[in-house]
């Protein structure tokens, strides 16, 4: 079992839409990874992206430049 550490995590308020920030992601070479969304956040849907903390403004950037938006945005244990 991982050991859980802060992350940051983003949900978002459709699959679709968490589906083209994965791609968007790749394309782009950002890192992260799509997971299920953590227990202690609710949330549209059941996807979010998973990032380091130190990701953020590349991450918040990259979603603006392309047009995807978020539900939220946290720091939590995953």
């Amino acid at each position: 079992m991982r050991k859980k550490e802060l992350k940051l995590v983003v949900t978002f308020h459709t699959t679709a839409d968490a589906m083209a920030m994965e791609k968007a992601c790749k394309e782009r070479s950002v890192p992260g990874r799509i997971i299920p969304v953590p227990r202690a956040i609710s949330a549209g849907c059941g996807l979010s992206w998973c990032a380091e903390l130190s990701d953020r403004e590349e991450i918040v950037s990259m979603m603006k430049t392309v047009g995807i938006e978020e539900e939220e945005i946290h720091e939590c244990m995953v």
